[in-house]
This record gives structure tokens, sequence and C-alpha cells, in this order.
């Protein structure tokens, strides 16, 4: 666990310091977002902020490379010899692709064609690497198993194509899709760290953990400039790398528990070891979902962009800027670490639990805290109640007339 967690510190320290840097990259590319009449934010701000966060993967990895403990990650066995595991390679391969997409598209604005492209080579990177999603969380045992080539590359395009422009979709508000993916990625940490316990008790190293490790690095080293106001936006760079990295650890994690090892409820999130992925990024699918419901509802393109996003719906009940991206980290956790409480508990408690969660999370967000609280009323403009009306006032008395003005006599006169 020591090990993970320096790797994850390791990450955050630089990317909170190539943070700058990467807002300076900005400012000199004319990469700054414009105020558009959709948007949140009142002044144009830099974005780029993607490139500080593939520079904190890209040192992490490398870091954890030089670790002995995580020697089983790089390094796997193959016909009785050791041979070289290219996956963690093809993540931050793929990883660097996405970035640099992003980047082109920040200061460029590319066509949704292209860039769907990219993000289609980009996964098929990762599965020529070996990150290939080769089994669904049905049935048991062999009816997991995808068995033609082709449908695992569709299938692990598909979750990754996905993914990233869920993250893209909810990046709407000063530090929400980093801080979605920070409390996601912590539970998904837990999950993969003690899965991996329970199925081998002599060797804790996991590609999955270690991926997420440094994913919740970047996005805790990467918060204090974004969260509000902030002082520099991920833009599509850091988006599109958070959600190929989410996609990547669950890829590589389903599947790869031994169920064999696990007994009752433990079982559970084996055999459907997507349903945490699902529940980290919950908000993100659910938001995208109704967006394109929504736009092609209304015969317009699903990439037309509107002002009903839920961090939209969240400022129009009444919240500020910060209280709507805290009570959308609520509805994050609550999901997240239900799923992750499969691991240990049975799963009548955990529904009771959420059941619970659920309206707790429900007051805060459709509660008197919207309308009448002041916790974080930082940017909420309060609506300008008009006065009563009330009747005319009397007009004031006239004044009387001036008495025309004598000239005073020259004070030769008064000698």
């Amino acid at each position: 666990m020591r090990v993970y967690l320096l790797v994850m510190l390791v990450a955050a320290t630089v990317t909170f310091l190539a943070t700058p840097f990467a807002r300076w990259v900005a400012l000199r590319t004319g990469a700054i977002t414009a105020v558009r009449d959709r948007d949140v934010h009142t002044i144009p701000t830099p974005r780029l902020g993607g490139v500080a966060m593939l520079l904190g993967l890209v040192v992490a990895v490398v870091f954890a490379s030089q670790m002995p403990f995580l020697e089983g990650v790089f390094v796997g066995e193959v016909a009785g010899r050791l041979v070289a595991d290219p996956r963690a390679w093809g993540i931050v391969g793929a990883a660097a692709i996405v970035c640099v997409l992003g980047v082109a598209d920040d200061i460029w604005d590319l066509d949704w064609m292209t860039k769907l492209a990219g993000q289609v080579l980009a996964a098929g990177l990762m599965a020529t690497q070996g990150v290939v999603l080769f089994t669904l969380p049905i049935g048991i045992g062999d009816q997991q198993l995808i068995w033609s080539s082709r449908l695992q590359l569709a299938a692990t395009i598909l979750v990754v194509v996905v993914a990233m422009n869920a993250v893209n979709f909810v990046d709407g508000l000063d530090g929400l899709a980093a801080g979605l993916v920070a409390i996601g990625g912590s539970a998904f940490f837990v999950y993969s760290y003690v899965l991996t316990q329970k199925a081998s008790a002599d060797d804790y190293s996991s590609l999955a953990t270690l991926v997420i490790a440094a994913l919740v690095g970047i996005c805790v080293g990467f918060l204090p400039h974004n969260f509000h106001p902030a002082r520099i936006f991920m833009g599509d760079s850091g988006s599109m790398v958070l959600g190929l990295v989410m996609s990547a650890a669950a890829i590589v994690v389903t599947g790869k528990i031994d169920t064999s090892a696990l007994s009752g409820a433990q079982q559970i999130p084996a055999f459907i070891p997507i349903l945490l992925p699902l529940a980290v990024i919950l908000l993100p699918l659910l938001d995208m979902g109704m967006a394109v419901v929504r736009r092609v509802a209304r015969g317009r393109s699903p990439f037309h962009p509107d002002r009903m996003h839920l961090h939209h719906r969240m400022l129009a009940l009444g919240h500020s800027h910060r209280r709507a991206v805290l009570i959308l980290y609520v509805w994050t956790a609550v999901f997240a670490f239900a799923a992750v409480a499969l691991v240990q508990w049975h799963w009548h408690g955990v529904a009771a639990g959420l059941g619970a969660a659920v309206v707790v999370a429900a007051l805060l967000t459709l509660g008197p805290l919207r309308t009448r609280g002041r916790f974080l009323d930082d940017d909420a403009t309060p609506a300008v109640e008009e006065p009563p009306a009330q009747p005319p006032a009397d007009p004031p008395p006239a004044a009387p007339a001036a008495s025309p003005a004598v000239p005073s006599p020259p004070k030769e006169a008064l000698r």
C-alpha cells in the first residue's frame, strides 16, 4: 500500500508543479476558453491542463517501474521466461496520443470526426499492447469470455471512447471533472487493492492499482489550480486523458481476479468488476446519455452544445458554483463507495446503506440549502427581489417663489 501511495504522491506533486507551465504554454499559444453563452465562467481562462496531467502520469509510471515491489507489473512470465509486459507503457502511449489530440483541439478547435478518429487510434494502440477487454461481466467461467478477437477489439475501443467522452461531457464547472475522477478513482483504488490482496497472498503488485493510483494523484495535483475560481482548465487534453486511464484500469481489472480464491459476497464484484468503473463515471454517463437523447429528440446533432447539463441544472436550482460541485462530489462518492462496500459486506446491508446515502444526497440537492443556505455561497448571484408596490408618494410642496433679487448699492454709495 505504501508504494502505491508514494506513486500517488509523485503524480500529484509533478502535476501540481507542472500546471503553471501548462498555463504559460496556453497563454502563449492562444489556448484560451472564451466566454460563450452556454459557459459558466465569466472571464477567458487558459486551458491545456492535460499537459501537466500527462507529465504527472509519465513520471509516476517511470518512477513505479524502478520499484522492486511493482516489478510484476512491468515484467511477466511467458513459457518459463521473463519478458517485458508492455501494457503499462501502452496506457502511457495512448494517453500521450489523446493529450496531443486534445492540445490540438484546444488550440485549433478540431471537428468531432477528427477527435473521434484520434480516440479510436489511442484505444487501438492500447489493445495492441495487451490492454484488451476479453471478458464481459455476465455469466460464469467460460461464459464471460469474448471469443472473437475482433469483438474484443471493438468492445475495448467502445469502452475507452465512451469513457473519454463521458468525462469530457461533465467537465463544465471548476474542479468538477478532476474531483469526480479523484473520488471515484479512490474508491476504485481500494477495490482493486483489496481484491488483489485476497486473490494473491504473496504478490500485491497490480497494474490496475498502479494506474488508478497515478490517476488519483494527477487529479489531486491539478485540483488546487482548477477549483473555483479556476486559474486553468484541463481542456480536452485533460478530460480525455482521465477517461482513457480510468477505462484502461477497468479493462485491466475485468476478468483478472481469480474468483475461485473468493467466496460469498466477495464474488459479486469479482463477477461484475465493471460495476465500480460504471459507478465512478455514473454522473458523466448519465449526463452524456441525457444530452444525446435531448439533442436528437430536437433534431440536432448529439454534439450540439446547450445549457442543459447536470451542472447547469444544479446552478438553476439555486446552488452556488462551489456548492454545486461539492454536491456532485457527494453523489459520486455515494455510488462509488457503495460498489466498493460489496467487497466486504453483504449486498443487503450495502443496499440499505446506499438508500440512506441517496436520501441524504437528495436532501442536499433539493433541500433548503439551495435557496437559504450560505454554505460556500461564493459566487451565487442572489435574485434581486422586486420591492413591494407602494402608492406613489404625494409630491413635495412647492417651494415659495423667490422674490426678485435687489442689487446691492455700490460701496461708494454707503460711505
